[in-house]
C-alpha cells in the first residue's frame, strides 16, 4: 500500500506517517517546510524503510506534475493554520490552502482515495451567534457571520476545499473523505496553540498563570486518537464523499481547569490569573461523533491528563520550536 502525505512534515501529518509505516505503508510525505520541520523526529521517520521526503511548494502546480501516480491513499493537510497566523495574514491564508486543494483536484487519478483535512471552524460563526447546538454534529449549518474579519479566512478556505472535493470526486471516479478536526493537540504541534503554550509559560515559572478564556469550554482530541480516526475513514468505503467530525467527545473540559491541569503536571505552585478569551474565540466546541462511531467505530481512547502529560514531557525536552 502506499500513501501520499501532503503537508506530512507537519504536526498531524508526521504522526500520521509514522502510523502509516508501522501499518506496512510506503509513505511519501511532500512538504514545503514553511510549518513542518526538519527536525530528529522527521530524521528517525526518514530512518525507516519505505519512506521518502519531497521538499517542493503545493501552490505551484508544476509540483504535482513531478509527482507519481498510483496511491491507494493520499491525505491533503497542507494548510496555513494558527489563530495567529490566520490573523496576520489572511490573504495568505486563503491562497495557499485554496490552491493546494485545487492543483490536487486537477492531478488526482481514477481509482485514488483522498482525505481532505477541515476544521471545525467552519461552525465558529454560527456558534458566536447562538445557532448551532454543541455538541454540534455535521448536519448543522456552516455560518461565516463577517467574511471581513480575518479569522473567518481559514474556514472559507476549507469549506471552499470540502465543496471541491466533494462535488468533484464521483464525476472523476474518485473517493473523497472530508475531516473536520476538533482542537487537535500533541507533541510537536508548535507554540502557537492552547496546551503547548500553557506547557511552554509553566516550564519557564509564569506566576501569576494568565489564562485568557478561563471560563470557556473545549473538548481536546490527542493526536493519536484523530491518527486513529483518519486511518479508520480511509479503511471505510461508506466514509467515501461524507464530512465527518474527528475529535474527543468525552472530555470537555473547562479552560481555567486546563491551566489547572497544566500547573499540576509541572508540579507548579502558581496562581491561575483568568483573563477575557482571544475576539472571536467561541465559548464552546465540543463535537458530536455519532457519524464517526458509526462508521468506524471509532472511540477515543487517550485521556485528557495522559494527552497533556505527554505533551508536556515532549515540550520539557525540546523547548520551543524555532
Amino acid at each position: 500500500m502506499k500513501a501520499l502525505l501532503l503537508g506530512g512534515a507537519g504536526f498531524i501529518g508526521l504522526h500520521l506517517a509514522r502510523r502509516l509505516v508501522a501499518d506496512g505503508y510506503a509513505v511519501t510525505i511532500v512538504d514545503d517546510f514553511s510549518r513542518g520541520r526538519a527536525d530528529a523526529d522527521l530524521d528517525a521517520l526518514l530512518a525507516c524503510p519505505g519512506v521518502r521526503v519531497i521538499p517542493a511548494d503545493l501552490t505551484d502546480p508544476a509540483t504535482y506534475a513531478r509527482l507519481p501516480s498510483g496511491w491507494d491513499q493520499i491525505y491533503l493537510l497542507a494548510a496555513v493554520v494558527g489563530v495567529r497566523n490566520v490573523e496576520q495574514d489572511p490573504a495568505r491564508v486563503v491562497r495557499v490552502n485554496t490552491l493546494a486543494a485545487m492543483h490536487l483536484l486537477d492531478w488526482v487519478a481514477p481509482g485514488e482515495r483522498v482525505f481532505f483535512a477541515s476544521t471545525s471552524e467552519v461552525y465558529a460563526g454560527g456558534v458566536d451567534a447562538g445557532v448551532v447546538a454543541v455538541p454540534t454534529a455535521e448536519d448543522v449549518p456552516t455560518m461565516i457571520s463577517d467574511i471581513t474579519a480575518p479569522r473567518f479566512a481559514y474556514a472559507v478556505s476549507k469549506l471552499l476545499g470540502e465543496a471541491a472535493f466533494l462535488h468533484t470526486a464521483s464525476a472523476r471516479g474518485f473517493d473523497a473523505v472530508v475531516g473536520r478536526f476538533h482542537n487537535v493537540y500533541g507533541p510537536r504541534m508548535g507554540a502557537d496553540h492552547v496546551i503547548p503554550e500553557m506547557s511552554l509559560r509553566a516550564q519557564a515559572g509564569e506566576d501569576p498563570f494568565h489564562v485568557p478564556g478561563a471560563d470557556q469550554f473545549r473538548a481536546f482530541c490527542h493526536v493519536d486518537d484523530a491518527v486513529e480516526a483518519m486511518v479508520r475513514l480511509m479503511g471505510t468505503p461508506e466514509a467515501a464523499g461524507r464530512i465527518v467530525h474527528i475529535g474527543n467527545d468525552r472530555d470537555e473540559t473547562n479552560i481555567g481547569d486546563l491551566a489547572a491541569l497544566v500547573l499540576r503536571v509541572a508540579r507548579a505552585g502558581a496562581t491561575v490569573e483568568a483573563g477575557p478569551a482571544p475576539p472571536g474565540s467561541v465559548a464552546r466546541r465540543c463535537p458530536d461523533l455519532s457519524l464517526l462511531r458509526s462508521l468506524t467505530g471509532y472511540e477515543p481512547k487517550v485521556p485528557l491528563e495522559d494527552g497533556v502529560r505527554s505533551t508536556f514531557a515532549w515540550y520539557a525536552e525540546h523547548g520551543r520550536p524555532v
